[in-house]
């Protein structure tokens, strides 16, 4: 899911929102200065011109020039957590999920353009897109730390899976909006038991596949049906089509 910028609830504060504004731009002209040059040729003042900042501003988001092609929507991460640790208790852990990462694609059908380029950026560029991957894993262990931490909290008695060990909380880190917990990405994802680990991962498949299907039929189809009916498919089970 990382790598999809546009991402982005309305909520939180003028200042919050306003630094949110700040990253994304900051990030479209990185991504689009790469598509056009290529990621070697566009220099942090480059990026900062685009976007009408400073060289200043742009290491008060990003701690190296790379981190801008990566890190394009950092925080989406830590907000999905908190929605999933804030949800209803009357939603099924996956239904947490799905209405968490409802917020957070509001604007998929006026962004998928820039998304195609920050994907053909990556593509051109081999060890972006390791970094990328690498980020990507790192919000999906999250991810399934808030859905193990959910479960847990749902008690015995309640309909979910087996309790998930104790583990690190949810949070976040510095600029990069990496988690500032101990342990490595490896030993957390292996504290983890196997139902928030495998609901985190289907998820992340699901608003990719729903992002594919759409692209394919922007006519015909709005995004949110397709991401919901994705999730519905799930929800039961993924019975086979009628004939």
């Amino acid at each position: 899911m990382h790598g999809m910028t546009g991402w982005g609830a309305a909520g939180g504060g003028l200042r919050e929102r306003k630094k949110r504004a700040t990253r994304a731009a900051l990030a479209e002209a990185a991504v689009r200065l790469a598509a056009e040059h290529g990621v070697d040729k566009v220099t942090v003042e480059a990026i900062t011109a685009a976007a009408g900042v400073s060289v200043r501003t742009f290491f008060n988001y990003f701690d190296t020039r790379e981190d801008a092609f990566v890190l394009i929507e950092a925080d989406a991460g830590a907000r999905m957590r908190q929605a999933v640790l804030d949800a209803s208790a009357a939603l099924s852990p996956l239904e947490a999920l799905r209405e968490a990462m409802v917020s957070e694609l509001a604007e998929v059908e006026q962004r998928h353009e820039l998304w195609r380029l920050h994907a053909e950026v990556l593509r051109a560029s081999p060890h972006l897109l390791v970094r990328s991957l690498g980020a990507h894993m790192a919000d999906e262990t999250g991810l399934a730390e808030a859905v193990a931490a959910r479960v847990r909290s749902a008690g015995p008695s309640a309909s979910a899976p087996p309790r998930a060990p104790a583990g690190p909380g949810p949070g976040s880190g510095h600029r990069s909006g990496a988690r500032s917990d101990s342990g490595s990405d490896e030993e957390r994802r292996q504290a983890l038991d196997l139902y928030p680990r495998l609901l985190a991962a289907v998820a992340g498949t699901a608003v990719r596949i729903s992002v594919e299907h759409w692209c394919a039929r922007q006519e015909e189809v709005a995004f949110l049906d397709v991401f919901r009916e994705a999730f519905d498919l799930l929800a039961a089970g993924l019975p086979a089509p009628a004939a």
